[in-house]
């Protein structure tokens, strides 16, 4: 059984564009704006910012959740609700196996986030 937030539909994953250019070059649509929000403010949480990298690092490229509760001093329904948060803003999909819960990390979506935040440093004039 997949547990999975419907996907935030910014990018078509399997073509690998990003939904707009960086920021810094050009505005970001209020559409997109308004999905990519959602990612940041979930990661905008300390114990959820390092969930997420503790997923996405994971070897093979999935955590269990029984190796993510015990990194932390929080009880495993608060680590669930962090979860939670982070499958609803489309950045992890999440898999029951037996009585486990995985977690993999949404590359396309991190992507985005990603490019967005890119800044090219300008061009300096030789000395």
């Amino acid at each position: 059984m997949s547990k999975s937030a419907p996907p935030l539909t910014v990018i078509d994953p399997a073509a690998g564009v990003p939904c707009c250019p960086p920021m810094a070059q050009s505005r970001v649509p209020a559409e997109a704006a308004a999905l990519l929000a959602q990612a940041f403010k979930a990661l905008g949480d300390p114990i959820r910012l390092q969930l997420m990298s503790m997923i996405a690092s994971a070897p093979g490229g999935e955590a269990c959740v029984c190796d993510l509760t015990p990194a932390f001093d929080l009880s495993g329904p608060t680590i669930s609700h962090h979860l939670k948060v982070l499958r609803e803003a489309g950045l992890v999909d999440a898999e029951r196996r037996a009585s486990w819960v995985y977690y993999r990390a949404r590359p396309a979506l991190m992507r985005q986030l990603a490019t967005l935040l890119t800044v090219d440093e300008p061009a300096t004039a030789p000395v």
